[in-house]
């Protein structure tokens, strides 16, 4: 391939390649050529034009296939357009000459198109410059038209669409020519051709003025001609010529007006033309008179579903604006069409015709119109109804009858109000709340309008109107109680009107259903049953209404049940017996009632059976909970009644208008059992199984009705061979109209009025039931499938033979209903087998099964063929064995050999790929070689492309199927792909769309291998691209999104080779496609790309926006601007309505937001500012424009499209783009932290602050609901991440501070009354972290967010069901809990000010709690004691209060312990709070009873309120610590992993809090379980939870609970001491562990927490563990550690306080010890000050416990001590392998070993081992080459030497003494260079002054005698001093300040020194002098100069003694 690279053809290496290969060749070299002729060099190309020429012109002649006759055209172009003309016209004389060409010869055909391909191509390009010649071309081309046959005429038109386009106007004088010869084609049997002609009209509209004047209604007609029998492809095309036509006449283009004074036509005949098309289909005027008047044939439907989609063109083409100023009439004329008699000949053509026009008017109204001039349209929409109304209501109250045709204008008006209605909901619904003007309007009265409908005499009308009420509720929810209240009254207001029962009931029935969606529900009490009761009750009671009265109680009663578990639980009981009574009891009654009743009772009564079923099925649907064993029981009773009741009798007897009744009966039975276990009813399978069989066989059926299901049964791939893959386009819903099943897309509600409840299907916007003869149907075949599974192999052998018998009995078009029928069930039967993994059974069954189905492989009809093959695959893969899959390959294979006839070929390929799919690879593995060498050659067969079609379908799912294993057939089955690419006609799109599915599972076979360099991959990856690149060239979309797919497969295996610089651009190009599935492609595509390559995409795609200026027309109006790929995806969200498609867009643009937000941060918060910040509809100008005359208004059409604004955003994107800013806060805050820092100036987020708080105010206040929670969301975010910014212009102010007035304002609106709860509950979290930021501390400011608070507090008080509610309980649990919820974290906040600052300034937060405190506090307490009973578990549920709590009701307490689950844990913390600042509340024990508003039933809240008042303090501190310990362990026991990490913060802190408070204390340690149960609930938090946060605020509370335990324990002593009298022994034997010392586990609060405290040394430490290995060094441990380690070695120095001396010894013995005390020190000897100044503070305490000096066990203790020390000299001594750690610190060492010896007495430590390694650890550190431990073991040395104890510290000061001496007189010859050491020789000094100083004053003289010469020796004279370094210096005047200091204290010695050395006084004296001489002020300085001191740490460590 590489050869193929240059710019002239590489001739030798052609001629080297194969005959197959060099097609591909010569296609890979004209795409090399394409890409480089642009980018080329001029000159070169000059130079080599005319060998290229030559090359290219020879090529035209080798008989090129279609993309390379594309290619080549395009690449002559160029060429002649890059470089010189002047052979241009020999070129085109040849081309000519070609077509002229007499040859009619197949193989003389390509070389022919390709001469026409480059005519086209030649004009296209380079149009007027070829000049005059222009006018032979066309003539010849025509001249060819008339002679060619299809694949050329379609090759001309497309030729003379593209002349057309190159000349312009220039071209006038051939256009009436080319019209009249193209027109005749737009009926051409041929459907390439019709669309190739559809294209060449459209493009000569342009400029033919005579299309759309003269010509307007000859154009139109044949358009409808064209429709008839067409294909999509011609209906698209056409419906867009028609469409454009139409709109052109309307507003023409200015330029062809300027040139011919043209009449223009007006809208009205426009409108009349396009509804002849609709009405009258293609007849034209004239022939269709005669018809007319016998009211004879109906228009064909492919005419009217054309004509439907080229009214949408219309609108579409003349743009929003025109739509929106004559939208009514507009609306007036396309609800005419809908009551025209011709639209609605009969029901099922009535409702296409509805469809038809209901997609009319969402197509343009949902799409072209922003939010504003929707309202607008909606009040339209209103009026039309209510005028259409009172027309209805003269007819039907016109009693005398003189209005005949009124009963006609009733039912036509039925039909318009149906479209109508169904626009408006769907208006409103896509709305939401942004529809609240139009709903609260008073002029416009849209719901009086819709209720007057209700009333209408035709159901379907009232259902619209039902449905369209519902539809208002689920947009503004705050309608739906209303809405509902208001029908109920009505109903009972109007009970005798038949009308308002029925239309009454719908509506209820629709809102109870829309609940559902909405989140905040409806009152419990809403839900009751009475309603329903009350007219089931009546129904008897006359009989004008008792059909309404029973359809409409059982329609509600279904209605309830879809409310759910939590409201039918209650209902349940009164149900089940309604149910019962409905049906006969027994067999006899049953044959009795037979005999009674006439044909209405019996309507009746089947009526209120199929109601009672109904109501059934919806509680079996929608409450699964609830179906216990008994009540499946108790409902099979009705239910096999139903099974047995024999209708057909009745029908005999009583007429067969019952018919419907009846088949409603059995529809109902069948869904519920469908539903039900078919174990619960296996004793009526016989019965039930012949009635399904009659039901699908059409046995007692004369009309030949088929099932909707078989398009769903069979594979979803497989559309490709059925054609429905048109249910994936955006004309969808008129489009089902025309497939071939039985009332396709005849969906109405009034088919089956108890949809209006359901739940709607997904991506339907209204339920449409199927009529009810096919719902009957398909309903038998579900069940079927569900039930064969169950039934014995005997019974399955019956039925499948019955089924050979019905299909062999039929005939014709009956046989063939029934035949698809039966497939439908088989096939749902071997799906049901294969989920059940049961086996088909026997031999014969197989045998059986297998005739009938091999028996439809070769079916005539496509779709039977199908469900064969797939039936086929399903047996194989239930039977699942090998024999049996052989057998049946084999036979294909056989047949496949032998049979010539298409119908076989197709059917048997398809065949052996069911077979493959449904086995698998491993499976089917041995037929794979027969397999694929069969269909590579079918494949093969150009004769019939139906063939090839399905050939290369089932090799497509072979590959798939086999996997890796296929890797063997890649290169030939590729190598095939590509030569069929590359010759089949481009018309044969089928053909193209299997190869592109084969390409795609190719790639997948490869896989990543694909990446290799290897020359066989090369081969296979190139051949690929190859293969890819045809396709995008397609003209048909689904092969473009083929390709598109097949590359991003490619991308995937291997990004390297995907050539993004031209995918991009070719992508976004798509994204404007009309074709839904190529826009999801390209989107799909989109997101796989930016996953990887974000920035790279919107590169290339802002590349392509650039080019878009430059003159190349083949960029389609793209709408890239300089928002980007971005701002285009923002736009389609708001015009997509596909789930999926928009969906995808969200990821992207997540994708894109992720990689490229935080680096581009302007341009992205831009984008979403300007989303947000779109106001709908346009400015001022829409009012001007009103007053310009139509005439006047030349609106250009075409030229001024980009100019014509888009839609301004829609709510659903503003919400997305919201989202969006929540994202980039959070991406630029793990980004980087400077964003929240104003000091850096880049492109930070915190520049964009006023942005940021506009975008989320914008959001918070605006209409719709969604986006006001994303608004507030956004909000919270912002103050999170700001509110500790500072604002660098004014220090000590935060940045936030300037926009509190924004957030007030955006807060205030969602306090209003009328607020949704959840709106509400969000906002007071806002409030909450507000107040709580810190941001604002001036209390008025806080007062505007404050007093919001207090009034939603006020709300709170006012108990339950006070006020009129709109919502259900649990919102307004929701909104209470949210609002108390926000008061506590205001409460913590206030409490963290309070402990920061010292001093309260007199207007602080605490003002703003206190005064609600005491309400507060009795709310607080009552959430908490809900919570603490929802937490109970299932079993305990007996003990919750029947009346539910303070505030949920029983009814909704599932939704409620969610909300609890949200705000118990701040609420626990402020509980604790004021718990522990009240001394829990002792103030107000008295008044305590009533404290939380009574409810309804006046009993008070608390569950121990009746004994209220008398209730003791005592146990109130009781219960309330209960509550709150019990709350807390509850939670800490098993915290959820999805609680967030705040809740158990929050937890611990308030248990800290509340150990904090006397009381609680008191408690905790009476009951000493309690405290031992806290403490193992917290060391198993530990073990769960990791954040050192926790375990830090784990350790305060363990740390509140010892100090509890301690304050208890000396309590008791200090009785027990007065109670003893003194007597000493007593009062030591208290405390753990008594007298043996014991401490038990699961009883010991001691070993408890030693458990716990150990625990987190060890994570931390884990060298402590003695288990193991010494590990290697540890790293220094990081901050929050030191501070845990730290505090945990603090407590554990506590524990031995609670012990009992016995049970003291055993806390410490010595494996303790070594977990403790030398962990204690061992903490140190790897880590900083704060753990080691703690493990040394515990040292000290534990040494210096008094217990130690108890009587009873000294030995157990001093043992204990000396073995400690013994540990501690061992681990320091420095010879020590095991443990020489290099970062041991020397110093805690020594500082350790002095505590024991300064502590403990000298008999304990006096032992001799001990004294001896004590010396040799401080001479050590004596000579240790660091001076800072030299000057720590000089101040320790004096601590010890100043011991009062002589004992202990002689031997000290005699061992090391000397030492000392010989050290500091060794100063003199180093002096100190650095400060650490003069530190060292002045601390040594001073020890040295010290022992001077202890000294008797006899032997002070020896002391001085060593003391003063080394003093006198650091002097340095003159000269040396000057040039001295500092520390030097620093010695030099410490030691004469120091000999200054010490004469006059001890004179005669000093004398006596002095004089026993004269050299010592001379440089004394000489120092002096040089002293004094200095300046007075030195003098002064030095003489105030303090000595040096130690560094802080030493301050630190000194501490200690």
């Amino acid at each position: 391939m590489e050869l193929a690279h240059s710019l002239l053809l590489n001739e030798e290496a052609l001629a080297q390649i194969t005959e197959a290969k060099r097609p591909v060749f010569i296609f890979e070299w004209l795409r090399f050529l394409d890409k480089v002729l642009v980018a080329a060099n001029k000159v070169d190309v000059k130079e080599k034009q005319k060998k290229l020429v030559e090359q290219l012109t020879g090529l035209i002649s080798s008989a090129p296939g279609p993309p390379t006759r594309k290619l080549l055209a395009k690449n002559l172009a160029t060429l002649y357009s890059i470089g010189d003309t002047f052979t241009v016209f020999q070129t085109l004389d040849k081309c000519n000459d070609i077509i002229k060409s007499k040859d009619d010869t197949p193989t003389y055909l390509p070389t022919k198109l390709a001469a026409v391909a480059c005519v086209g191509s030649f004009y296209e390009k380079m149009g007027r410059m070829l000049g005059s010649s222009f006018p032979d071309t066309i003539t010849n081309m025509l001249k060819a038209l008339k002679t060619a046959e299809s694949q050329g005429r379609s090759e001309i038109l497309l030729s003379l669409q593209k002349v057309l386009n190159g000349l312009g106007g220039a071209a006038a004088s051939c256009h009436r020519d080319i019209y009249k010869n193209a027109r005749s084609l737009l009926t051409d049997r041929s459907m390439a051709v019709r669309c190739a002609v559809a294209k060449c009209l459209l493009e000569l509209q342009n400029e033919a003025v005579f299309m759309w004047t003269t010509e307007l209604e000859n154009v139109a007609t044949l358009c409808f001609k064209a429709l008839e029998g067409s294909n999509y492809g011609v209906r698209v095309a056409v419906s867009k010529l028609l469409g454009t036509v139409m709109a052109t006449a309307l507003m023409p283009k200015q330029a062809a007006v300027m040139r011919q004074n043209v009449k223009r036509a007006t809208l009205d005949e426009v409108l009349e033309l396009m509804a002849t098309g609709f009405l009258r289909g293609g007849s034209g005027f004239l022939k269709s008179g005669g018809e007319m008047l016998k009211g004879g044939g109906s228009v064909s439907r492919e005419v009217r579903v054309g004509v439907t989609q080229a009214y949408v063109v219309f609108v579409t083409t003349l743009g929003g604006q025109w739509l929106e100023r004559t939208f009514a009439t507009f609306l007036s004329h396309v609800l005419d069409l809908v009551s025209h008699p011709r639209a609605t000949q009969t029901h099922v053509e009535a409702v296409y015709s509805r469809r038809c026009v209901s997609f009319m008017l969402r197509s343009t109204l949902g799409g072209l119109l922003g939010e504003k001039a929707q309202i607008a349209a909606g009040k339209d929409i209103c009026q039309a109804i209510s005028k259409q109304m009172r027309a209805v209501e003269a007819v039907v109250n016109d009693t005398s009858g003189e209005n005949k045709a009124g009963a006609a204008d009733v039912s036509a008006s039925q039909h318009v109000m149906v479209c109508a209605l169904k626009e408006l909901g769907s208006l409103v619904q896509s709305l939401s709340a942004t529809s609240s003007p139009l709903i609260q309007e008073p002029s416009i009265g849209l719901l009086e309008t819709v209720s007057s409908v209700l009333l209408h005499p035709s159901m379907a009308a009232r259902l619209a109107a039902a449905w369209c009420l519902r539809c208002v509720a689920v947009a503004l929810p705050y309608q739906l109680t209303p809405l509902l209240e208001r029908c109920a009254e009505r109903i009972n207001n109007l009970k005798s009107s038949p009308e308002a029962v029925s239309g009454y009931s719908f509506a209820m029935a629709a809102l109870l259903g829309g609940v559902h969606q909405c989140p905040l529900g409806i009152p419990h009490s809403k839900g009751k049953v009475c309603t329903s009761e009350d007219l089931l009750r009546t129904a008897a009671q006359n009989s004008r209404l008792s059909l309404q009265r029973t359809q409409a109680g059982w329609l509600l009663l279904g209605a309830l049940m879809s409310l759910g578990p939590s409201l039918v639980r209650y209902h349940l009981p009164k149900m089940l017996l309604l149910w019962r009574n409905v049906f006969p009891r027994s067999q006899k009654e049953m044959e009795a009632e037979k005999a009674r009743g006439d044909s209405f009772t019996w309507q009746v009564t089947l009526e209120g059976r199929a109601g009672a079923l109904c109501a059934m099925r919806s509680f079996v649907a929608h409450c699964p909970e609830l179906l216990t064993e008994d009540v499946i029981r108790r409902l099979m009773t009705p239910i096999e009644c139903a099974m047995t009741m024999i209708v057909p009798s009745v029908i005999k007897v009583h007429g067969t208008h019952l018919k419907a009744s009846a088949a409603m009966v059995r529809l109902r039975l069948y869904d519920i059992l469908a539903l039900l276990p078919p174990k619960t009813y296996e004793g009526s399978f016989n019965a039930l199984l012949r009635e399904l069989v009659a039901e699908f066989t059409l046995t007692d059926n004369s009309a030949n009705t088929t099932t909707s299901l078989l398009r769903s049964l069979c594979h979803y791939d497989d559309s490709v061979l059925m054609g429905s893959w048109l249910q994936e386009t955006d004309h969808k819903s008129i489009e089902d109209q025309l497939q071939p099943n039985s009332a396709s897309g005849s969906g109405a509600l009034e088919h089956d009025p108890s949809s209006i409840y359901l739940r709607v299907p997904m991506g339907e916007a209204m339920p449409g039931p199927l009529p009810l003869g096919v719902s009957v149907i398909d309903a038998s075949v579900a069940l079927f499938g569900v039930v064969f599974p169950h039934v014995s192999f005997k019974h399955r052998l019956q039925m499948l033979d019955h089924f050979a018998e019905c299909i062999k009995q039929a005939k014709g078009v009956r046989q063939q209903a029934v035949q698809l029928n039966i497939f439908t069930a088989v096939l749902s039967a071997l799906k049901g087998l294969a989920e059940n993994k049961s086996t088909l059974g026997p031999e014969e069954v197989r045998k059986s099964a297998l005739a009938l189905v091999m028996g439809a492989l070769d079916n005539p009809n496509p779709i039977l063929r199908c469900a064969a093959g797939e039936a086929l695959g399903r047996m194989a893969q239930v039977v699942a064995e090998a024999t049996f899959i052989a057998r049946m390959a084999q036979y294909s294979f056989d047949k496949l050999r032998s049979a010539r006839d298409v119908v076989s070929r197709t059917g048997h390929s398809l065949a052996l790929g069911c077979l493959h799919r449904y086995v698998g690879g491993i499976g089917s593995g041995q037929h794979l070689k027969t397999s694929v060498s069969i269909l590579l050659a079918l494949a093969q067969d150009g004769t019939s492309h139906e063939v090839q079609t399905w050939a290369l379908h089932s090799l497509a799912l072979i590959v798939d199927s086999s996997g890796p294993m296929y890797r063997g057939y890649v290169e030939p089955t590729l190598s095939l792909v590509l030569t069929l690419l590359l010759t089949v006609p481009p018309s044969h799109t089928e053909v193209h769309q299997c190869l592109g599915r084969c390409l795609g599972a190719l790639i997948t076979t490869v896989g990543p291998e694909l990446q290799g360099n290897g020359a066989t991959i090369s081969t296979i990856r190139s051949s690929c691209l190859v293969g890819c690149a045809i396709m995008q060239g397609h003209s048909d979309s689904l092969v473009q999104a083929a390709a598109i797919s097949c590359l991003q497969q490619l991308h995937m295996f291997a990004p390297r080779h995907v050539n993004l610089s031209s995918l991009v651009p070719c992508l976004c190009v798509h994204l404007c496609s009309s074709h839904l599935l190529l826009r999801r492609a390209a989107v799909a595509c989109l997101r796989q790309l930016a996953q990887r390559e974000a920035a790279e995409v919107c590169e290339y795609a802002m590349s392509l926006a650039r080019n878009k200026d430059s003159k190349d027309s083949t960029t389609v109006n793209l709408n890239i601007t300089e928002t980007g790929l971005e701002g285009v995806l923002f736009g389609m969200l708001d015009r997509e309505t596909d789930r999926k498609l928009c969906h995808d867009i969200h990821d992207t643009l997540g994708h894109m937001l992720s990689s490229l937000a935080v680096d581009k941060l302007s341009h992205w918060l831009k984008l979403c500012k300007d989303v947000l910040a779109a106001t709908t509809g346009h400015k001022d100008d829409s009012e001007k424009q009103d007053e310009i005359d139509d005439d006047i208004m030349f609106t250009a059409l075409g030229e001024d499209n980009n100019a014509k604004p888009s839609v301004a955003p829609r709510w659903v994107t503003r919400v997305f783009a919201a989202d969006c800013l929540c994202r980039i806060i959070l991406l630029c805050e793990n980004a980087d932290k400077t964003h929240f820092d104003l000091a850096g100036a880049r492109d930070l987020l915190v520049l964009h602050l006023s942005d940021l708080i506009r975008m989320a105010f914008m959001a918070a206040t605006d209409n719709s609901n969604q986006l006001r929670m994303a608004g507030l969301q956004a909000l919270e975010d912002i103050i999170k991440k700001f509110a500790s910014v500072p604002e660098p212009e004014f220090p000590g102010h935060v940045i936030l501070e300037q926009y509190q007035a924004n957030v007030g304002a955006a807060l205030r609106p969602a306090f209003s009354p009328d607020t949704p709860s959840d709106i509400t509950a969000k906002a007071c979290q806002v409030c909450s972290t507000w107040i709580g930021s810190g941001v604002v501390s001036d209390l008025n400011d806080l007062r505007r967010v404050h007093n919001l608070l207090v009034s939603s507090l006020d709300k709170v008080q006012a108990g339950k069901g006070s006020s009129s509610q709109l919502y259900s309980e649990s919102a307004t649990t929701m909104e209470k809990l949210a609002v108390l919820k926000a008061w506590a974290e205001v409460r913590w906040f206030e409490y963290v000010c309070k402990s920061t600052s010292d001093i309260l300034p007199p207007d602080s937060l605490i003002m703003l709690v206190q005064p609600e405190l005491p309400s507060l506090s009795r709310l607080w307490l009552a959430v908490l004691r809900d919570y603490a009973l929802l937490t109970l578990p299932a079993e305990f549920s007996s003990q919750l209060p029947p009346d539910g709590g303070a505030f949920y009701t029983p009814e909704t307490i599932d939704t409620a312990r969610l909300h609890y689950r949200g705000s118990w844990a701040p609420v626990l913390h402020a509980v604790a709070l004021w718990l522990s600042s009240t001394s829990f509340g002792a103030g107000e024990g008295e008044e305590e009873a009533p404290a939380v508003p009574p409810q309804a039933s006046g009993a008070p809240v608390y569950p121990q309120g009746n004994s209220g008042p008398t209730q003791s303090l005592e146990d109130l501190i009781k219960d309330r610590m209960h509550l709150m310990l019990g709350v807390s362990i509850e939670f800490l026991c098993f915290p959820r992993p999805e609680e967030p990490i705040e809740h158990v913060m929050s937890c611990l802190q308030a248990l800290c809090t509340l150990l904090d408070s006397p009381c609680a204390r008191t408690h905790i340690s009476e009951d000493q379980l309690l405290g031992v149960e806290l403490l193992n609930v917290l060391h198993r938090l530990l073990l769960t939870r990791d954040p050192p946060g926790v375990q830090l605020q784990v350790t305060a509370v363990v740390q509140e609970t010892i100090r509890a335990a301690q304050d208890h324990l000396t309590e008791q002593r200090d009785t027990q001491g007065k109670e003893d009298g003194g007597e000493k022994d007593g009062l030591s034997l208290q405390g753990e562990g008594g007298e043996t010392g014991e401490l038990l586990p699961g009883k010991s609060l001691v070993f408890a927490a030693m458990e716990l405290l150990v625990f987190i040394l060890v994570r931390h430490l884990p060298q402590l563990n003695t288990s193991h290995l010494p590990l290697r060094p540890q790293p220094r441990l990081p901050e929050e550690s030191t501070r845990l380690v730290a505090h945990t070695v603090s407590i554990l120095a506590e524990l031995p306080s609670l012990c009992s001396p016995a049970g003291n010894t055993q806390t410490n013995k010595p494996d303790h010890t070594d977990s403790e005390y030398t962990t204690a020190i061992k903490a140190p000897g790897n880590s900083i000050p704060l753990p080691v100044s703690a493990a040394l503070q515990g040292i000290k305490t534990i040494i210096t416990s008094p217990l130690g000096r108890a009587e009873k066990i000294p030995a157990q203790w001093t043992g204990l001590i000396r073995s400690s020390l013994a540990s501690v000299l061992e681990y320091s001594q420095p010879g020590n392998i095991h443990t020489s750690r290099p970062n041991m610190d020397e110093v805690s060492m020594l500082t350790a070993m002095t505590l024991f010896l300064l502590s403990a007495s000298s008999e304990v430590i006096g032992v001799t081992v001990l004294q001896q390694g004590c010396m040799e650890r401080y001479r050590n550190a004596l000579i240790s080459p660091d001076p800072w431990v030299q000057a720590r073991c000089y101040q320790l040395l004096l601590s010890v030497f100043q011991h009062p104890s002589r004992a202990l510290s002689t031997p000290y000061i005699h061992a090391l003494a000397p030492l000392m001496v010989e050290k500091l007189k060794g100063v003199e010859r180093s002096r100190p260079g650095t400060v650490t050491e003069l530190q060292a020789v002045q601390e040594g000094i001073r020890v040295l002054e010290n022992l001077v100083g202890m000294a008797e004053e006899q032997n002070r003289v020896q002391l001085l005698a060593l003391l003063v010469p080394t003093l006198v020796s650091y002097l340095l004279d003159d000269k040396a001093f000057s040039s001295a370094p500092p520390a030097s210096k620093g010695l030099h005047e410490f030691a004469l300040q120091n000999l200054m200091r010490i004469g006059p204290l001890y004179p005669a010695a000093f004398k006596t020194v002095i004089g026993a050395a004269p050299e010592l006084k001379t440089r004394l004296e000489s120092a002096v002098r040089a002293n004094q001489a200095s300046s007075k002020a030195k003098a002064a300085a030095l003489l105030a100069q303090p000595t040096v001191q130690a560094a802080p740490t030493i301050k630190l460590k000194t501490s200690f003694f």
